[in-house]
C-alpha cells in the first residue's frame, strides 16, 4: 500500500518499481496515490507525480477522466519540477476537439517562449500542437509562437 510517510523520502528505484507494482490494475492504489498530488508538502505531490510517470501505460489510462484535474493542478503550482511531470502525464492522455481547454493552451503557449526550463517549454511546444492540430486557427498563433523561438535564447 502506498503512504504517506513513503513519499516524504528520496525515492529509489526500487521503492518506485513497488509502487507501480502496488498500482498495476489496482484502481484503490492509484487513487490513494493520486490523493497525494495536491499535497500540502511539495515533496510528497512531487514523488507522487514522479509514481504517477512510471505506471505502466494499461494503467496511465486510469488518468484520463482525471484530466482537468491534472490540469488544473498544473494551472495552480509554481513548482517547476511538477509542472514537468504534469506535463509528462498529459502528454500520455490523448487530446480529442471535443475536450479543449483554453486555460490549458494559454498556459502552454505562453510558456514556449518564456523562461522556463527547457523541458518545460518542449513539452508545452508538444502540447500546444497537440490541441491546435484539431483547429487549423489556432495553427497560426502556434506558428507565430514558434517563430518566435528564432529571437529568444535555445541551448
Amino acid at each position: 500500500m502506498i503512504i504517506e510517510e513513503t513519499l516524504r523520502q528520496r525515492l529509489s528505484r526500487i521503492v518506485i518499481a513497488d509502487i507501480s507494482t502496488a498500482c498495476t490494475g489496482n484502481n484503490e492504489a492509484k487513487t490513494t496515490l493520486f490523493s497525494m498530488i495536491n499535497h500540502n508538502d511539495d515533496r510528497v505531490a512531487y514523488n507522487a507525480l514522479w509514481a504517477f510517470t512510471h505506471l505502466r501505460a494499461a494503467d496511465l489510462k486510469w488518468l484520463a477522466p482525471r484530466r482537468d484535474i491534472l490540469i488544473d493542478s498544473l494551472l495552480a503550482t509554481q513548482h517547476m519540477g511538477k509542472q514537468r511531470l504534469l506535463l509528462t502525464l498529459l502528454e500520455n492522455i490523448p487530446d480529442t476537439a471535443d475536450v479543449t481547454r483554453t486555460d490549458y493552451l494559454d498556459f502552454c503557449l505562453s510558456n514556449i517562449n518564456s523562461t522556463a526550463p527547457y523541458a518545460i517549454r518542449a513539452l508545452c511546444l508538444k502540447q500546444s500542437f497537440a490541441v491546435c492540430r484539431h483547429f487549423p486557427e489556432l495553427l497560426s498563433e502556434l506558428q507565430h509562437e514558434m517563430d518566435m523561438m528564432q529571437y529568444g535564447e535555445l541551448s
